[in-house]
């Protein structure tokens, strides 16, 4: 229900499927899909992260690798 721009800063706290850790994260709106978008995307927006958080980026592509062909979707790009 957030409203965001493109460009703006966001801080997040993730939390993984299957993992319990709250992951602090900061970085920039890049893509944005609003509610009601078509086709099989659901409502969101694309966060591209800092430089500073390059260990948990690694950190949720590890993740998300491991999550390929157990039929749970990612939402990624």
């Amino acid at each position: 229900t957030e409203r965001y721009t493109m460009g703006q800063e966001v801080y997040l706290l993730l939390t993984l499927p299957e993992e319990s850790e709250r992951i602090p994260v900061t970085g920039r709106v890049v893509w944005i899909s609003p509610q009601g978008v078509s086709g099989r995307r659901i409502a969101g927006i694309g966060i591209h992260f800092s430089e500073e958080d390059r260990q948990v980026r690694d950190h949720i592509e590890n993740h998300l690798a491991g999550m390929l062909g157990k039929g749970h979707a990612t939402y990624t790009l």
